[in-house]
């Protein structure tokens, strides 16, 4: 549904979208995933429309960005960052102006405002001005905006920054409605780690517009060759007797020491029965003991560190 070939992007001498290949069939929350900067934006703009690409292929349901862009563009609903309205308008009218303007027939404009607004919970607001919304509730316009003409595919640059927890739940629960029961493809970004591991189907992990990695959270994190870790609380002084463990226990590592929440690199996976031992020999009340599960930041510091290489996807 959204497919994207050997994408290049240059603004002068700045490589912005470096070789960036990937696809999202319908059905699908593919999490856009990397710091400030990486080329995600550029990316989801170029796929929007909004911008030509330097090299490469783009291309929405089946239609090419640059040899069918109108097509190609209807059948896309854009989010961006920052989504603004004329202050003024309220919000009925904005967004049955903007249901004409992307070609909503006129006997079927009023009917789909009225199921989008109904669906993401906008219709106590639909006589407020834009103004007089809160931010998510104004995200909750822009999503309504992109889902006017029913698009088979969604682009969602940042679409939880400024929304409070409740908010961000129902978001989630939105997008995933979308995707899973309605086979729309979504392509959101994010810089927050948290919100790509809870909603994301599959994640592509960007840097200076480069592609490091593409799969499911699983098999990212099976391509994390790491030690053992383990994370446990104890009673007493943990600094004191974290600096004994490395004498008693060849190859294993403190990696982290507050008061009495220890977190430790084992050498292998067989000490951490003769570790519960070595505590209960000292007195010690080990009151937490569970292994450290690793996560997408793990990967994604790995990834960063790591020389720059083609891009690789999870089998």
């Amino acid at each position: 549904m959204i497919r994207v070939d050997r994408l290049h992007k240059r603004f002068g001498a700045v490589q912005a979208v470096r070789d960036l290949s990937f696809e999202v069939p319908p059905g699908e929350i593919l999490g856009f995933l990397g710091p400030n900067g990486a080329g995600k934006t550029t990316t989801l703009r170029i796929l929007s429309g909004f911008l030509p690409p330097s090299s490469g292929a783009a291309a929405v349901a089946g239609h090419d960005l640059t040899q069918a862009s109108i097509q190609a563009r209807r059948a896309t609903g854009y989010l961006p960052e920052s989504f603004v309205a004329p202050p003024e308008l309220r919000v009925g009218e904005y967004l049955r102006f903007r249901a004409g303007l992307k070609a909503v027939p006129g006997a079927r404009r009023r009917r789909r405002v009225a199921e989008v607004t109904e669906m993401l919970g906008l219709g106590p607001r639909l006589r407020q001005p834009f103004s007089a919304l809160s931010k998510g509730f104004r995200q909750r316009v822009g999503l309504a905006d992109a889902l006017l003409a029913d698009p088979p595919a969604l682009l969602l640059d940042e679409p939880f920054g400024g929304l409070d927890p409740l908010q961000r739940q129902e978001f989630r629960e939105l997008l995933r409605g979308l995707a899973h029961d309605h086979r729309k493809a979504v392509l959101f970004s994010s810089h927050v780690l948290p919100e790509v591991e809870e909603l994301a189907d599959r994640v592509l992990v960007i840097d200076e517009g480069r592609a490091l990695a593409l799969g499911s959270r699983e098999e990212l994190l099976s391509r994390l060759d790491q030690a053992p870790r383990q994370r446990l609380r104890i009673s007493g002084d943990g600094a004191a007797l974290g600096r004994k463990l490395p004498e008693a226990f060849p190859g294993l590592e403190v990696l982290a020491c507050d008061g009495g929440e220890l977190l430790l690199q084992l050498a292998d996976a067989g000490q951490r029965g003769a570790l519960f031992r070595w505590f209960a020999c000292r007195g010690e009340e080990v009151l937490a003991f569970h292994p450290d599960t690793p996560t997408l930041e793990d990967l994604f510091r790995v990834l960063v560190a790591g020389a720059p290489g083609a891009p690789e996807e999870a089998a």
